[in-house]
């Protein structure tokens, strides 16, 4: 029996045991399941060539956006759970190409493996979205050029700002697949 197609399934689906979610939650994890799903449908059918290319002026490649999806979600996650030094900005060379290559998909790395990651990190968000028992719940960001000094993050707004991000990469991706060979996500 062949595996399920990564791109297809809906790894973050409650089970028929789970209760159904209402208002607020519900609401955000359709809006998650749907984003994330454009995102998996703009890199379906793709070589790890493909999904390695840059085809535009910018560094950004299908691999790699799904890659920094799959890891800036974790990290958000790591953050409501542990606290703000997981956001810490890059502090020397080191660091910064580390930033750099989550945008990347590099030698080694494959998209089905760049999407199992994607699909375990959206288990793991949806589930503490499922079940944090307070949308309010608020750790401090770190400090940062692009933080107001002293600002704090609720949960509800790290979520939001899962969904945001995941939309606007899912955007970038289907421009990077119609440049490589001309399929759209939508349209």
């Amino acid at each position: 029996m062949s595996s399920p197609d990564p791109t297809t399934t809906h790894p973050t689906a409650p089970t028929p045991t789970d209760p159904p979610l209402t208002g607020e939650r519900a609401d955000l994890l359709e809006a998650l399941a749907a984003h994330r799903q454009f995102l998996r449908v703009t890199v379906r059918g793709l070589t790890d060539e493909q999904a390695r290319r840059r085809p535009t002026a910018s560094e950004l490649t299908l691999g790699g956006l799904v890659k920094h999806v799959a890891r800036i979600e974790a990290k958000w996650v790591d953050f409501l759970l542990t606290g703000p030094d997981v956001l810490a900005a890059p502090i020397n060379p080191a660091g910064y190409e580390q930033w750099a290559d989550d945008f990347r998909l590099l030698p080694g790395e494959t998209l089905a493996d760049v999407l199992a990651e994607y699909e375990a990190v959206a288990r793991r968000t949806d589930e503490l979205l499922r079940t944090l028992p307070d949308l309010d719940a608020a750790q401090p960001l770190p400090q940062a050029p692009w933080f107001e000094p002293g600002a704090r993050r609720s949960a509800r707004r790290v979520f939001v700002h899962i969904v945001a991000e995941t939309a606007q990469h899912a955007g970038h991706a289907d421009i990077l697949r119609e440049t490589i060979d001309g399929q759209r996500t939508m349209g």
